[in-house]
């Protein structure tokens, strides 16, 4: 795959080459990465890169758009199908562009917008202070319980306080179910527009492992990437009364040319998480971060809302009187990666946080299943207890890269039997 370029780049085709290595001998827990396919990186790096196509299908600024009309329009039809959406934009760059463009679809600059607190599991781009989002609007910011959960009357208070035009669900660092509906039922009640970011859940709500936002949302928000194994893309879902304000938004309001490449690489990743496989690789991630939960636990660790029902896990360390950095940092030299994350009402500052946030798409993606999970809580027990032990981390790290060659990733995704 990488002929051409070992030849032509020999220092950029061994950088990669030990890129490959890495991922293939370590424990890859954050929860925001995954293993695309070979079919998925194939179509990344195609033809397509060459290609400029301004606009949407059939309403381009360039000319030789024949191809790419049709790959865009399958891309979307493909998303619409696989989320029972009336319309979908998969031109965004990025999840943080689809969440600005959203926003600005339904809200002037300077108007109010509500999302979840960024170190109480929210994101950069639901309003936090250092995003364009929190300096273009007046950003609200809701928090959690005393159990790490949501607090959906404290979430109504505000809106009804503030009275935002977008109030947003969803979350980076949250692990359990969101009431989607409860959302759209306050949005209703204070006049807002409901704006769901499912970036982390997309491929559980596409394999049926987690409620769907879809029907109780004015638009929906998410990456290809992390649980959905595509390209790194995103995408807006959205009712059909909504889809011209969220294209006019995307482009020309935020965007130029779309990544023609990247979206036929959506495509792809789409049809794959149409197949009864992925709908069965859904649920093992959400069995796996619950074993992995229960075995944490076991050996002593803290977890945020006591346990998950999604595919990530928050450990809070205060009771191992570990920062969080310090535990990701040795558990990155033991081939087991992960990151540090803040907690609810954290006491530490962010860049040296109480907690890390692990997940399970990515070991799933391997062939990983509840057995593995108990080794990995092992590994990770092992690694906290001689975290200033080198010699000890090196052993672990040993170990863990035999562990990962009993599961090769795997180069293709194909289920014939759909």
């Amino acid at each position: 795959m990488l002929d051409t370029l070992r030849v032509s780049d020999a220092e950029v085709y061994a950088l990669l080459m030990e890129e490959q290595q890495r991922q293939s001998r370590c424990l890859r827990l954050i929860p925001s990465e995954n293993y695309a396919s070979a079919a998925v990186m194939e179509a990344t790096g195609s033809w397509l890169t060459n290609k400029y196509a301004e606009g949407y299908p059939h309403k381009r600024y360039y000319e030789g758009q024949q191809i790419t009309d049709r790959i865009e329009t399958l891309a979307q039809d493909r998303a619409k199908a696989l989320f029972g959406a009336d319309h979908a934009n998969v031109q965004p760059y990025s999840g943080s562009v689809a969440n600005l463009a959203a926003y600005a679809a339904f809200a002037q600059p300077g108007e109010t917008i509500m999302g979840l607190s960024l170190p109480f599991g929210g994101h950069l781009t639901h309003g936090w202070k250092v995003s364009a989002t929190g300096r273009f609007f007046k950003a609200i910011q809701y928090t959690l319980d005393d159990q790490g959960r949501l607090d959906y009357d404290q979430i109504e208070d505000l809106a009804r306080q503030h009275r935002p035009k977008v109030i947003v669900s969803g979350a980076t660092a949250y692990p359990r179910l969101i009431d989607f509906k409860a959302f759209a039922d306050i949005a209703e009640r204070v006049g807002a527009v409901h704006i769901t970011d499912m970036a982390h859940i997309a491929g559980l709500v596409a394999g049926g492992a987690h409620p769907s936002p879809i029907p109780h949302a004015g638009a929906v928000t998410t990456t290809t990437h992390k649980s959905l194994r595509g390209p790194r893309g995103a995408m807006i879902l959205c009712h059909s009364d909504h889809a011209a304000a969220i294209d006019k938004a995307v482009f020309p309001g935020l965007q130029g040319g779309p990544h023609m490449h990247t979206i036929s690489a959506i495509a792809v990743a789409l049809g794959e998480a149409s197949t009864k496989s992925f709908a069965e690789y859904a649920h093992q991630i959400v069995k796996n971060a619950r074993r992995l939960a229960e075995k944490l636990i076991e050996y002593g660790f803290d977890l945020v809302s006591g346990g998950t029902d999604n595919h990530l896990i928050l450990i809070d360390l205060r009771n191992k009187n570990l920062p969080g950095k310090k535990l990701s940092q040795a558990l990155d030299r033991a081939n087991i990666v992960t990151n540090y994350n803040t907690i609810p009402n954290d006491p530490a500052k962010p860049f040296n946080p109480s907690g890390l946030r692990l997940g399970t798409p990515a070991v799933t993606t391997r062939g990983m299943k509840e057995e593995q999970m108990d080794a990995i809580a092992g590994f990770i027990h092992r690694v906290a207890e001689y975290v200033d032990d080198e010699s000890a981390i090196a052993r672990i790290g040993a170990e863990v890269a035999e562990f990962c060659a009993g599961f090769t990733v795997p180069p293709m995704f194909i289920d014939r039997g759909d």
